[in-house]
Parts: structure tokens; C-alpha cells; sequence
């Protein structure tokens, strides 16, 4: 837990660049116009100073915290940030009647939780009669997805705002503030190439923080002469080698992203499911988590309209048993293709479907007798097997034999369609029909 004066300043050289230039006020802010521009939902609130609590989800480095504070600061409120890791239910409960005494005295207290999904229910709980009694505006910031990660309790008092990655433009105006901003390299005059810049801004992948630790280092390692420093696209070779990737493989990201390589390939789009694919490996994902989806895809959107497509996706599967990572990244990405390319038929998996849905309705119908097997005398006495017919035996491998309880006679599961290979499945049950039409069971 940490309290801090509205106009508290430390010394700005003992701090990172990120927070020696943090905005102050949302003119100063780049991004989230969708949010803070003019006549926005957010900017209103902001400017008419009618906040209640609320949460910022987004993905790092978007201004969450930027945003608490420059709230705090409209707002002329008391700050309190809140750590999931050193802040116990005793601490924030101290604190929160504190600030319920602050309110008595008309002073608002803004309690800022970063990373709030990272507390438990118990410490979530703690805030919510405080926040119900209006003691304090709760402004929670999560990259993770807040139903699933606040209590529902807590998140039906909350107003829920979706901060966006910056755009590299969005990056590059921050790069060029901090580069002229008083508090940003007071004593030295730096020249950042525009491509340098924009290389940066690149790298930084939509997080300002990374691009603003970047141009810090850069400055620190650049060609100095005297108080001027310049960064040329030579020198940050060293600094930006690998563009990190936001993927978590617990946690929201890794479903949106096994979700579009699933939509791409159902859609046949190839390069876009050979890209989702790449994206999981490179963050990091179990290449047998991929395979095992693959596998269920084959059957699931294809089914009999490729009769090769499981085996691919088993195949595949068994290679990256065998080969693991980084070798069993090819065979993940032909599977991928074939399976993007192949005829598409949800056929099967309807089938089992609509069998779900009768097996729901009708209960556990009795096995009819005829197909039921005898190995006792007893059972053979009761009728168990009788009148029933051996398919081996009749010249068309068919019989006038009923395998399907009467009660669900007139159900069709399986529904081929015209793609593919299914036209033969289409044409055979098409032959069955028409035997059984000249072939009246008795």
C-alpha cells in the first residue's frame, strides 16, 4: 500500500523516464480518444467530475495508472495505490475507515488497485462496503478480462472502460514528448533520428512503457558529445533484439488466440490461421495443446468430407510427441494449411449434436431385444437376441432387422453435405434408404 499528496514530487532523476514524463492532465495524454476525446463518455465524466468507481482493462503500458492520477489531480482527491502482494485485509481495512473519516471532513479519497486481479476474493470483498457507502472511488487497472477475474459483486458497482494498445503514432508522439520534456533528460540535448524513433516505437509493441525503458537506455548508451547525445537506428541494434508478445498461456489472451487459429481455418483463410498458429509458438504455448486442438478441428469442421484430415491432425500430433520444440513447428504449420484448405462439413459434429439433444429428451430407452447378445439360458429365455439377423449372411451385407429403439425411428442424425468426400457418405445412405423402400421389414 502506498499514500501519496496529490502534489508530492520526488526527486525526478531517481525515478524511472516513464514516471519522471507521466502526463498530468488529459490534454497531455496520447491515446484512448475513443475514451478521452471531446464529448467522450470518459472525458465527460472527468470534466463534470461525476466519477464513481470504475475498472481499466487493457493491455500494459496503455495509461491506466496515468489516467488514475490525472483523475486524483482533477479531482483535487487523496491517492492511495493498493498492492495485491504487500497489502493484507487488516491494511485496507485501516485505510478504508480512514477515508471514510476523510469524507466527513469533505475529502475525497481516489483508492487505485493496480493489477487488481491479482487480489482474492477476501481482499476484493474488503473494498466493497466502502465502495457501496461512496467512502471512496475505487479505480481497479487489469490486463486480465474482469469477469472472470473481479467478484461479480464488486463489478456490478463498477463502470467498466477498455483502454486500447497505442498505435506506433501514438508511440512516436510519446517518444518526441519525452525526449523535450523539462523533466525528462534536464542537462543533455537529444537527437532521436525520426527512424530511431520509429523504430522504438515499433518494438515497443503498443506499450509505452517499454518504448519510453528503451529510449532511456538508448540515451544512457548513445554517442555523446558534451550535454548531446544522438541515437542513431546503429545504436539500438543492441537494445531491440526480440519483440516480446503478449500472450499468457493461463489466462484470456491464449483463448482469444486458439479461437481465431479455429475461426481462420474454419473460414479456409490459410495465411491467417499459419499466423495465429505462429503467434501461440511464439509465445511460448505447448505445441501439443495446439495438436490437440488440430485433432478436434479435423472432426469437428471437416469430419467425412476429408477422411485424411484426422489422420493428418494425429500424425502431426505424434510428431510433436516425438520432435517437440523448436523442430515440431513445421509439422504444426502443414497441419494447420491442410486442415485451412480442406473441404469444410460440421456434419458430424451436428450429428452427435442432435443425438445429445434426443438422448436428453428420451432418457435411457431400452436396447431393443433382437440386437441384444444372450450368453445365458436364462437371458436366452427371456428373449434376448431373437429375430435377430446377421448382415454377413444377405447377399447386400443389409437386413429388415430394427437397431434403433422405435420410439426415435423417425430421427435422422447424421445429415451429409455436398463438400468434399461426403457426397459418397450422402450416396450410400441414399443406397440404404432406397433398399429398405423395396425391402418392407415383416
Amino acid at each position: 500500500m502506498y499514500q501519496e499528496s496529490l502534489f508530492a514530487q520526488g526527486n525526478p532523476q531517481a525515478t524511472p523516464l516513464a514516471n519522471r514524463v507521466r502526463p498530468t492532465s488529459l490534454d497531455e495524454f496520447v491515446g484512448q480518444q475513443h475514451l478521452i476525446g471531446p464529448g467522450k463518455v470518459l472525458r465527460e465524466l472527468i470534466d463534470n467530475d461525476q466519477l464513481s468507481s470504475l475498472i481499466f482493462w487493457g493491455p500494459p503500458g496503455v495509461g491506466k495508472t496515468t489516467l488514475a492520477r490525472i483523475i486524483a489531480h482533477r479531482t483535487k482527491a487523496h491517492f492511495i495505490t493498493f498492492s495485491a502482494v504487500t497489502s493484507s485485509i487488516k491494511d485496507i481495512r485501516k485505510i478504508m475507515q480512514e477515508a471514510e473519516q476523510n469524507r466527513e471532513y469533505g475529502e475525497r479519497t481516489i483508492c487505485f488497485i493496480d493489477e487488481i486481479h491479482r487480489f482474492n476474493k477476501a481482499q476484493q470483498d474488503a473494498f466493497l462496503p466502502f465502495v457501496e457507502r461512496g467512502s471512496i472511488i475505487l479505480i481497479g487497472a487489469t490486463t486480465e478480462n474482469p469477469s472472470f477475474e473481479i467478484n461479480s459483486a464488486l463489478l456490478s458497482r463498477c463502470r467498466v472502460f477498455v483502454l486500447k494498445s497505442l498505435t506506433t503514432a501514438d508511440i512516436e508522439e510519446v517518444l518526441k514528448r519525452a525526449i523535450h520534456h523539462p523533466a525528462g533528460f534536464p542537462g543533455l540535448q537529444v537527437d532521436c533520428q525520426p527512424d530511431a524513433i520509429h523504430l522504438i516505437a515499433q518494438f515497443a509493441n503498443g506499450d509505452a512503457r517499454v518504448a519510453l525503458n528503451t529510449l532511456e537506455m538508448a540515451v544512457l548508451n548513445g554517442q555523446r558529445d558534451s550535454q548531446k547525445v544522438t541515437i542513431t537506428e546503429d545504436d539500438l541494434s543492441q537494445l531491440i533484439n526480440t519483440r516480446s508478445l503478449r500472450y499468457d498461456k493461463h489466462d484470456e489472451e491464449h483463448y482469444n488466440i486458439i479461437s481465431a487459429l479455429h475461426k481462420s481455418m474454419r473460414n479456409s483463410d490459410v495465411d491467417a490461421a499459419v499466423y495465429w498458429c505462429s503467434r501461440m509458438l511464439d509465445g511460448g504455448e505447448d505445441p501439443l495443446y495446439i495438436a490437440r486442438r488440430l485433432v478436434r478441428f479435423a472432426s469437428e469442421d471437416i469430419g467425412l468430407a476429408d477422411t485424411n484430415a484426422l489422420n493428418v491432425a494425429i500424425n502431426t500430433f505424434s510428431a510433436c510427441q516425438f520432435l517437440g520444440m523448436p523442430e515440431c513447428d513445421v509439422h504444426l504449420t502443414e497441419c494447420v494449411i491442410y486442415l485451412a484448405c480442406a473441404p469444410k462439413s460440421n456434419a458430424v459434429y451436428t450429428a452427435r449434436q442432435r443425438a445429445k439433444k434426443v438422448i436428453k429428451k428420451t432418457g435411457n430407452l431400452p436396447v431393443p431385444m433382437q440386437i441384444r447378445n444372450a450368453p445365458t439360458k436364462l437371458m436366452d429365455k427371456l428373449g434376448y437376441g431373437k429375430g435377430y439377423q446377421y448382415a454377413h449372411d444377405s447377399k447386400d451385407k443389409l437386413t429388415t432387422m430394427k437397431t434403433i429403439p422405435p420410439e426415435i425411428a423417425d430421427e435422422h442424425f447424421y445429415l451429409p453435405t455436398d463438400q468434399g468426400r461426403e457426397p459418397r457418405f450422402k450416396a450410400r445412405l441414399e443406397q440404404i434408404k432406397h433398399w429398405h423402400e423395396n425391402h418392407p421389414s415383416k
